[in-house]
């Protein structure tokens, strides 16, 4: 399946999911009836009378058992790997009994063999019940970072954080569709299309635009924390943002920890690490935590791994005594990164696997 599917499924409005005493989510058919429509498993001229029927019984009834010999009874290769592919994560999203259990037990297996697009699902459905009770568009835009790649911009000092697949569908059509495809293929001059920043003057219609629909990502989220004026005399005044986009997926985060592990913690967005007793850290993607395991390690970083580094965090527990006892008490310290390419694919699942936790939790 490919990689680069956007995950948007349904919106967090609709009742697809039911809540479990404790606040986790059982899928339903509603919620996994969606699957049917991508475009791995949706019909096609070419499918064959197996898989017609096969697809229309799944769409009757996402949950219903399927006997071996109605996926050996496909006729193309790739439909049944792809079926194959469905039905495992079905059953063990069924088995688990809730999108939290299978989500946490696919992470911890070591051994994630499902397409991304099902995991980014997973975490899009989460997410946003955490936040379906909040009106704060900048969390809301924040949590996106958690389920699809970011394309990230320095302009003018500011970090400017776009989502990749819209960022590449303007460049492919220049937002005109098929005809700006076919346009941009053949050269004809267009107008420059951009994106919008998220502001508080248009918090409200982010909200307004996102909310009936999961799939429109359309706004940049400013991921500039603090800004820095040059009041003279050498005097430089720095002023942290109100809507800081660091600070809202700081937020984002605290809230994920402690639905999914039961552990109250606060982020704070920093700018270094000034701790010489500095003793865990999490790297919130790859870059990040390679970058961190070489500072750590006090070994030579080259300038332009530096200069990929988005910000830093500190993480504190609330209660210590959650923590690893030789830990406890110390905070723990996070980094993002994006890529020499100027993409950033976010690891939520990195916090609940390289937490410092007492052995107790």
């Amino acid at each position: 399946m490919h990689d680069s599917l956007p995950a948007s499924g349904p919106s967090h409005l609709e009742p697809a999911l039911e809540p479990v005493p404790g606040g986790w989510l059982r899928p339903t058919d509603a919620w996994l009836r969606p699957f049917l429509a991508l475009p791995e498993l949706a019909l096609v001229e070419a499918s064959c009378a197996a898989e017609i029927a096969l697809h229309e019984a799944l769409v009757a009834s996402p949950a219903r058992a399927v006997a071996p010999a109605e996926l050996d009874a496909l006729e193309d290769d790739d439909a049944r790997a792809n079926y194959a592919m469905f039905l495992a994560f079905r059953d063990a999203l069924l088995a688990a009994g809730t999108l939290e259990a299978s989500y946490l037990a696919l992470m911890r297996s070591g051994q994630v063999t499902i397409p991304p697009v099902f995991v980014e699902r997973l975490v899009q459905a989460i997410v946003q019940h955490l936040l379906a009770a909040s009106d704060d568009a900048f969390e809301a835009r924040a949590a996106e970072l958690l389920y699809r790649p970011q394309r990230l911009t320095l302009t003018d000092g500011r970090m400017l954080c776009a989502d990749l697949a819209t960022i590449d569908l303007l460049n492919e059509t220049g937002g005109f569709g098929d005809i700006g495809r076919l346009l941009v293929q053949s050269n004809a001059p267009m107008a420059a299309l951009q994106m919008t920043v998220l502001t508080a003057d248009n918090a409200a219609a982010y909200m307004t635009q996102q909310r009936p629909r999961a799939d429109r990502h359309a706004f940049v989220l400013d991921l500039t924390h603090e800004l820095a004026s040059d009041i003279g005399h050498g005097l430089t005044f720095t002023m942290t943002r109100t809507h800081s986009g660091l600070k809202a997926l700081a937020r984002v985060l605290e809230r994920w920890v402690a639905h999914l592990l039961g552990v109250q913690v606060r982020i704070t967005p920093l700018q270094k690490i000034a701790d010489e007793a500095w003793r865990w850290h999490v790297g919130l993607d790859v870059e990040s935590m390679a970058l961190l395991n070489d500072l750590y390690e006090d070994r030579a970083v080259e300038a332009e791994r530096l200069q990929c580094l988005i910000s830093l965090f500190k993480l504190e527990f609330a209660n210590p005594a959650e923590m690893r006892a030789d830990i406890a008490g110390k905070p723990v310290y996070l980094g993002l990164a994006m890529t020499a390419e100027g993409t950033l694919r976010l690891k939520p699942q990195n916090l609940l696997l390289n937490l410092p936790l007492s052995t107790s939790m």
